[in-house]
This record gives structure tokens, sequence and C-alpha cells, in this order.
């Protein structure tokens, strides 16, 4: 048993220590948004925000974590789609199937977090996530947006 701060909440988990978070989120916690692509931490379907990082979730084990490692997945990020990338990733129309988004959207607001304004250079650099509909465009477009929709709500 272990404790976890998943999206602001304290949950207590059940199960062996090496268990991939990915499946303690989807299979104990409902978490569904956080997707199951490749296992091996290579495509970003699984991505979460750990001390607002964006770590693949399937090569996370439980016995790493703790209580006090804030774990952000993304229905943490905004329960009513009110979140910057939520708001540009709808209004660009950017899913094409949609799998990779919630893994896109979870990378790019930690890149957000670290640089507020990138460019598409910083952008291409700091989205790694595979996309095989191709909105790889749609995807840099949406973040340009959010980063624009940050600053409005800031001034």
């Amino acid at each position: 048993m272990a404790k976890l701060k998943i999206n602001g909440a304290t949950v207590d988990i059940e199960g062996e220590g090496n268990t991939p978070l990915l499946w303690v989120l989807r299979e104990q916690l409902g978490l569904t948004g956080t997707k199951y692509g490749c296992g091996i931490g290579q495509c970003g379907a699984c991505t979460v925000l750990i001390g607002g990082e964006a770590v693949p979730a399937c090569m996370v084990s439980v016995d790493t974590l703790g209580a006090t490692d804030d774990i952000v997945t993304i229905e943490g990020l905004s329960a009513d789609g009110s979140h910057p990338l939520q708001q540009a990733f709808a209004e660009l129309d950017t899913p094409q199937c949609g799998y990779c988004i919630p893994g896109m959207i979870m990378s790019a607001a930690a890149l957000l977090g670290s640089n507020p304004n990138p460019n598409d250079a910083a952008i291409d650099a700091g989205i790694t996530n595979i996309c095989r509909c191709g909105t790889y465009n749609r995807v840099r477009s949406s973040i340009h947006l959010a980063a624009e929709i940050n600053q409005r709500e800031k001034a």
C-alpha cells in the first residue's frame, strides 16, 4: 500500500510496488485520460506531470513515488476544459483521432510551465510525443495559442 498525491488529493494505492503508475491511474483510480501507447516511454500517450515535469507514466513505478510528489493527469489539469491548452486544442480542432492528445497537452503544459512563450524550435524540442495522425502543425499552433491565452489572462 502507498499514498500518492494525484490531482491534488491524497489517495491510497494497493498492489505491488513495481506497478507502473499508468496502471494505477487507469485501473485503480479510473483516470483513463492517461492512455497506454507503447509501454516503453517512447510515444508520450501516457504523459503526466510529476512535480511539473512531463513524465511517461508507464515508466514510473509506484514505489519510486511518495505522498509529497505532485502528480497531475489530464483530468487534474482542468475538470471543465478551461485550461488554456484545452481551450486552444479545441478552438483549433487539433485532434484527429485524439488518442495522443492528453499526453500532448500534458507535455505542452510542462513546456509552457518552463517557457511561457516558446518558439517553434522550442516546441519541436519539447514535445516529442508521437501522433499517428500527424497533427504536429496543429499541435504547434495550439501551443502558441495557449501561450497567447495565458498572456491575456495574466494581463
